[in-house]
């Protein structure tokens, strides 16, 4: 199965603005085991200088899942989801993700690579505030195999 080389470059961009709920830090929080107050403690978060709920910082995986949707539904792509393995994960953060945020996604293809039976594509995810600040940008490399 060859990944379409004319992905290279395609951007997806989600429609609207997620908002940071208290109540998603906190699941996202239990969820992973992070157990630092400032991710459920209100008192605790602003005593160490935050106006908010702390977000674990793979919180922001929940909005690079919903631009891979996106991805995975346009009709270049003829791979399903079953066929992709993550191959490799980077954040850069400008600063935390705090409860409150509203935080707009686009998820760009940065590269394409067809070897064969295996195929990637490296997917950059830009989260901004509502101000259009970059909050994280995230690297995501996508291993695609299966058959051909």
């Amino acid at each position: 199965m060859t990944v379409n080389p004319e992905l290279m470059g395609r951007r997806f961009e989600l429609q609207e603005p997620y908002l940071v709920g208290r109540e998603h830090v906190r699941e996202f929080a239990r969820a992973v085991f992070a157990t630092n107050p400032i991710h459920t403690d209100l008192a605790a978060a602003r005593a160490a200088g935050y106006a908010d709920l702390v977000a674990p910082p793979t919180f922001t995986a929940v909005l690079q899942d919903r631009g891979l949707q996106l991805l995975l539904a346009d009709p270049m792509v003829t791979f399903e989801l079953k066929n992709i393995v993550h191959g490799d994960q980077k954040y850069e953060y400008a600063r935390p993700v705090l409860a409150g945020d509203q935080l707009t996604t686009e998820l760009e293809v940065t590269k394409v690579v067809a070897r064969g039976r295996v195929n990637m594509i490296q997917a950059t995810t830009v989260i901004r505030d509502i101000n259009g600040e970059t909050v994280v940008t995230s690297l995501a490399t996508l291993v695609i195999g299966g058959e051909e």
